[in-house]
């Protein structure tokens, strides 16, 4: 796609050597001189107006410095979005689950702070409670936010084109159901902060997320802040996949008690109460109806969605709507309709997980297709073909195809997995299943209504030009950011990648919005790629005018500068430059002029050299309701085949190969291309097969670790076929676009379509554990 030097490799991760011998600090790892320790109260009862709370004898505890309620922390509400702000810092008139917190203690040390929380006692009047999204909904159910009806979070409606008249005129009409079960993100570091009062009235948290802009921001509106006084510091993150996308109680607590004791204050979460706090994957009921011609011709598609998404919003808002909006593509339809609902249940609340929003409705979509196919006797993969969007498409409902690989992606994976003559044509218990995908490359808008630059970028050069330091807020979380930006810069100044160094995840560097929609490598990236142009284009000036030739006769790359793609005539500055840095051990040599040489001269000239780079999307979206979800400056898209076997007398899956293709317009790491889509994989088969967060009849988790809670390991992995396909992106960076959450969209669908395929039973919940697909498998047999 281009002659690059550092772009479109495999480069090693530039925070692998930290990582790698432990020198990598992560957030539970900081500690300051007069540190104290904080633990939260959270409520054991899932629905119950709290009458009284007694925190007297927490405070004569030996040892605690604070404690704090509402009382202290004030009613101010937050959430995700603003238009559905539901929660206060503690819980002041009733608690809606089990781990709603009520009150935050700071002690000594780690045990004090717990033994005071068991002192405080609070007197609680239990009132029915709801954990079934549909009971929740029925006329008498208990309600559990007064100013929300019904327990009705939000619903959504749209229509594009008339659906009923467009099914009606279709030649088959194929219905299907789909119900998947919470999911927890189980990243390996629980959350943790840190956070410094200082006397200045500056507040600096130091915390596990994917968003310290976002943070900053929440914590300065519920503690009353000014938002130019907190900092917000993100060090090295043991993964996030979308719980860690909001602020957290932790967060406001540690800062509410740092600023009341005047002492430094940490919390860490148990594994618990990552569980408690959840904002992981919703739980979502799919009712679906796909319209076709006889040639295999999609017509309209009928979406129905109903999610439930415990006691709070979160993201949910942005949630019900992605559910409908992501299944405008990549398939051309003439008509879509789609109604969603979002209902409150008490029960921990659902945010954002890696393919937010989608991940359910794409299983139920990709199914429907493989069950139309089969009735019209068309292979699965034709049929995709046939109907297929390209470059240059715009959907039903008005996203437009920047780019678009999927058909490439499609026949690779048929290449790739030998499908043609495998499919229809293995023994019993052995199958084969396709399915596509479709995401963001970033949201088109932020969460908040504002005009603001999505991500901004500092590059500042030493004053010896020997090395370029990006300064950007966005947020390494392990999905490898800070190798991408430094690789964009390194391209974009002509430097080896090893003369850059990043430094991230800073509200003081700069603005950016974060790590969630698949959003830093686009957007991100292009301030990153600008910021690196301004530097370019300030030292060729310097070199121009101090060497008198034309500035478009200057080049950059590999490290040496060229003038009309020669060497030129600058001895006056090598000369200097040696004399300036006498006694050095790595003189400049070489016939051509070095980057550090002609950045040391625009040094001496203008003193630090420093460029800044912006980006946020240009405006996006129809004009109908709830147009902004959905929007991005470009999609990425994926399809993959999975072979199963099933032993037919047990229901046993095994997964025995993956073959995945993914379009992320140019591949900047190829190594972190390929390790997102096996990412992805992982979590997709975990989700498919056993993985779900189980509550007993009071709505306690009963599974709350990760060893009764079960995901994959690299034993429960099978042999994965990645390829990269490779379209040009005009919105991304030098054509680049987004891979980390698009990848899991197919995987579901492909191993549900792999075990009918193999057994002939269509299962239509999550997760298909062996005594599930047992159970089908009877049933099948006994003609049920």
């Amino acid at each position: 796609m281009g002659d690059y030097r550092v772009l479109n490799t495999r480069a090693p991760r530039v925070d692998g050597p930290a990582k790698a011998t432990g020198q990598a600090k992560y957030a539970d790892d900081f500690k300051m001189p007069g540190m104290l320790y904080a633990a939260i109260l959270q409520s054991p009862v899932a629905h119950a107006r709290i009458l009284h709370i007694d925190t007297s004898k927490a405070k004569k505890l030996p040892g605690v410095k604070a404690v704090v309620t509402s009382k202290e922390a004030g009613l101010i509400k937050y959430g995700v979005s603003p238009a559905r702000y539901d929660e206060t810092l503690f819980a002041h008139d009733k608690v809606r689950y089990v781990g709603d917190e009520i009150a935050a203690v700071a002690a000594f040390n780690q045990d004090t702070a717990q033994e005071a929380l068991s002192l405080i006692k609070v007197d609680y009047e239990e009132l029915p409670a709801v954990f079934d999204m549909f009971e929740a909904m029925k006329e008498g159910a208990p309600q559990i936010h007064d100013e929300f009806p019904g327990n009705m979070n939000a619903e959504v409606h749209q229509e594009f084109g008339d659906t009923e008249a467009a099914l009606e005129s279709c030649d088959l009409v194929v219905d299907h159901t789909f119900l998947n079960k919470r999911q927890d993100a189980a990243f390996i570091e629980p959350h943790s902060c840190l956070a410094v009062f200082e006397p200045t009235g500056r507040l600096t948290l130091y915390t596990s997320t994917q968003v310290p802009h976002y943070v900053m921001r929440t914590v300065a509106m519920t503690l009353q802040i000014p938002v130019g006084n907190v900092r917000v510091v993100k060090p090295y993150v043991g993964g996030g996949f979308g719980p860690k996308c909001e602020a957290t109680p932790l967060e406001m607590s540690c800062g509410l008690l740092s600023k009341i004791t005047g002492r430094p204050v940490k919390m860490s979460y148990s594994r618990e109460q990552v569980f408690l706090h959840s904002r992981a994957r919703h739980q979502f009921f799919a009712e679906m109806s796909l319209g076709v011609m006889k040639d295999g011709t999609m017509v309209a598609l009928k979406n129905k969605a109903v999610l439930d998404g415990g006691a709070y919003t979160s993201f949910g808002i942005a949630t019900v709507y992605y559910s409908g909006s992501l299944l405008g593509g990549p398939y051309k339809l003439k008509s879509m309709k789609y109604d969603g609902y979002r209902v409150y249940t008490n029960k921990p609340a659902c945010g954002a997980q890696r393919g937010h929003g989608g991940v359910a409705h794409r299983a139920c979509f990709e199914q429907l297709i493989d069950m139309t196919a089969e009735k019209i006797g068309m292979d699965p993969v034709d049929m995709r073909l046939k109907n297929i969007m390209t470059t240059g498409d715009m959907t039903v409902n008005e996203l437009d195809m920047s780019s678009l690989g999927m058909k490439e992606c499609i026949e690779a994976i048929r290449s790739g997995s030998d499908w043609n003559n495998k499919k229809g044509k293995l023994p019993r218990g052995k199958g084969i299943g396709m399915a596509c995908g479709f995401f963001v490359s970033g949201a088109g808008y932020p969460i908040y209504r504002s005009d603001t630059y999505h991500s901004t970028v500092v590059i500042k050069l030493s004053e010896d030009g020997g090395m370029a330091n990006v300064l950007t807020g966005s947020a390494e979380i392990g999905q490898g950011s800070d190798t991408t930006m430094a690789m964009i810069a390194a391209e974009t100044l002509g430097i080896k990648l090893e003369n850059v160094r990043v430094y991230s995840g800073d509200t003081d560097y700069s603005v950016d919005l974060g790590a969630y929609s698949s959003r830093q490598t686009l957007m991100t990236g292009h301030a990153t790629k600008e910021a690196a142009e301004e530097i370019k284009s300030k030292i060729a000036l310097y070199l121009s005018e101090e060497l008198d030739v034309p500035v478009a006769s200057i080049t950059f790359g590999d490290g040496i500068v060229k003038f009309d793609g020669g060497p030129g005539n600058f001895d006056k500055l090598r000369t200097s430059y040696i004399k300036e840095h006498r006694g050095w051990t790595d003189p400049p040599s070489g016939e051509y002029l070095t980057f550090r040489e002609a950045a040391r001269l625009a040094y001496l000239k203008a003193g630090t050299i420093v460029g800044t780079g912006k980006y946020k999307p240009p405006k996006l979206g129809g004009s109908y309701k709830g147009a902004a979800v959905g929007t991005s400056p470009a999609y990425g898209c994926s399809a993959q085949i999975v072979e199963v076997s099933v032993d037919l007398e047990t229901g046993q899956i095994t997964v025995d190969g993956m073959t995945d293709a993914h379009d992320c317009g140019l591949a900047i790491n190829k190594m972190s291309v390929e390790g997102q889509m096996q990412g992805s994989l992982s979590m997709g088969l975990g989700e498919c097969l056993f993985e779900e967060v189980k509550f007993d009849s009071r709505g306690r988790i009963i599974n709350p670790s990760l060893g009764e809670y079960k995901i994959p390991t690299a034993l429960d992995m099978p042999k994965i076929k990645s390829i990269i396909v490779e379209s040009n992106e005009p919105n991304g960076p030098y054509g680049a676009k987004e891979v980390g959450e698009g990848a899991i969209m197919p995987t579901i669908p492909a191993m549900l379509n792999a075990i009918y395929d193999a057994t002939g039973v269509r299962v239509n919940e999550l997760p298909v554990t062996s005594e599930r697909l047992f159970m089908a498998l009877k049933k099948k047999e006994e003609g049920v």
